[in-house]
């Protein structure tokens, strides 16, 4: 069962991680099914899930839908700086990001840039007039630059939990 370390991390056991495994495979498996993937009976799978929810392990479940399969769509990666670095910037900047639903992604990044953004637009003239819509808000942009996605190499929601937690050999 989930408990905590001294340092407030969760620690999960081997089967709490094959519980998480299942469902960033299959989130739609049914509770008798993850049970049976995992060997334990239905009473304590159902709890450890539970908790795993309760305690916020589980942040929630979504379908991953494949936009090209209904209209067509233009993937951008957008590299962004602010000019400058105060805490009141970056608020206010991240909040207008959270306004805009064609942002499906945003990372703050230490190093060259300050932000790494994902955009999903209909062309490449909605995301420029988007990119336009950013600038002329005042949001203390410096630069940006914009790589058009040409083809998905690798998307997965599956995390690696097993090198992240230390229990497999890095090297196999």
């Amino acid at each position: 069962m989930p408990s905590r370390t001294r340092g407030g991390a969760l620690r999960l056991d081997r089967q709490d991680v094959e519980i998480l495994k299942a469902l960033m495979r299959d989130g739609r498996m049914t509770k008798a099914r993850l049970a049976e993937t995992v060997n334990l009976t239905a009473s304590p799978c159902w709890e450890r899930l539970r908790r795993l929810e309760q305690s916020g392990v589980i942040a929630g479940y979504a379908a991953r839908v494949d936009v090209k399969k209904l209209a067509p769509a233009t993937v951008v990666m957008v590299e962004l700086s602010l000019r400058q670095h105060r805490a009141e910037d970056f608020e206010r900047f991240e909040r207008a990001v959270r306004e805009i639903p064609e942002i499906v992604e945003c990372q703050a990044t230490g190093g060259g840039v300050d932000y790494v953004l994902k955009v999903v637009a209909p062309d490449v003239d909605a995301y420029q007039r988007l990119m336009d819509g950013l600038l002329a808000r005042d949001l203390e942009i410096e630069r940006y630059y914009s790589y058009i996605v040409t083809k998905t190499v690798k998307e997965t929601a599956e995390l690696p939990l097993d090198r992240l937690l230390g229990a497999a050999d890095p090297a196999s």
